[in-house]
């Protein structure tokens, strides 16, 4: 008989997760036993007891998300290289000897669903928005999948100088993009000199003629800020008609982002399939076997029409607006 293990999703806030439900799905699926809860942990020394937890066998493995990606690198005994890539992790992995080790799956699955959608051309260059935990998984998963141009901005790189004193752009750079200050089209940060205005010029040019543009900030998102002025950075009329728009939010299904790529006929898709994979993968690590992803994808999808309308009427969360959550 197989033993009951158990899992957790950390993170502050959790209660809008759809994680606890697509596990549970796959574990009635496959006839085991776990278990797999939403802990929501306030802050970083109660994120230290529940990687302590582990450790010591209460608990079998977890999925952290936002605003914990990060910081729990440093409480784990090993960080994979999946994580150490990208600078963030999103699942924790017991092994045997009681070592935690971090784990990215972000980066992995977002790879495999631009790979999937792909629709039979190569993605010569990408843009992307955002350079948070999110952005910098899809930076990661557009080198591994071997984009050979990639530009990213984002909200927080307001000119040039910003470019050399953000940890994020270093980091950014570091995985091979270029990266530009946040192009500021409602005019309330003015470039503060030409090299400012050239690198803001820079963007906007690579995003017009983009295979992919990747929206990876909250930005949309249901109960959070509206997305309108993300989705008028993208010069949408100046795209090819092969285009590809992925919005990494899933929460609402139509996104002012995706709203505006499908209304000029181009391919746009949100992120419920990276965030099904990227659980998957995560039970992967910690089971050794693949689930049923059309389970998980099943309870997941029912689970988002009601967050959808949940998340309308509540005021938003006061997070980083260049992350999500799951």
């Amino acid at each position: 008989m197989t033993e009951k293990r158990h899992f957790i999703l950390i993170g502050h806030p959790v209660r809008h997760s759809v994680s606890p439900a697509m596990h549970a799905a796959a574990f009635r699926e496959l006839g085991l036993p776990h278990a797999y809860s939403a802990l929501d942990v306030p802050s970083v020394r109660g994120l230290g007891h529940v990687v302590d937890d582990i450790r010591e066998g209460a608990l079998d493995g977890a999925n952290v998300t936002i605003p914990y990606k990060r910081a729990v690198m440093d409480l784990v005994d090993e960080v994979d290289p999946s994580a150490r890539i990208v600078g963030a992790a999103n699942v924790l992995v017991r092994l045997s000897d009681g070592r935690v080790v971090a784990h990215n799956t972000d980066a992995i699955a977002l790879a495999y669903e631009l790979e999937r959608l792909r629709a039979g051309r190569p993605y010569a260059s990408v843009a992307i928005i955002g350079a948070g935990g999110a952005g910098l998984a899809a930076l990661a998963a557009c080198a591994h999948i071997g984009v050979p141009l990639i530009g990213i901005t984002t909200r927080s790189w307001v000119n040039s100088e910003s470019l050399e004193m953000e940890p994020s752009a270093a980091e950014a750079r570091r995985l091979g993009a270029l990266t530009s200050p946040w192009p500021g089209l409602d005019g309330e940060t003015a470039p503060t000199s030409r090299s400012s205005l050239v690198l803001r010029l820079q963007w906007c040019e690579l995003a017009a003629k983009a295979d992919l543009v990747i929206q990876a900030t909250s930005a949309g998102m249901a109960g959070g800020e509206s997305g309108e002025d993300v989705a008028a950075m993208v010069p949408w009329d100046m795209l090819g008609s092969h285009a590809f728009a992925y919005d990494l939010v899933y929460v609402p299904r139509i996104t002012p982002f995706v709203r505006e790529a499908r209304a000029r006929k181009l391919r746009a898709e949100t992120g419920l399939g990276m965030l099904v994979e990227q659980a998957a993968r995560s039970f992967e690590l910690w089971l050794g076997r693949r689930p049923p992803t059309e389970v998980m994808w099943a309870a997941a999808d029912p689970l988002l029409e009601e967050l959808e309308v949940e998340l309308a009427v509540e005021p938003a969360d006061d997070e980083d607006d260049d992350d999500w959550g799951r």
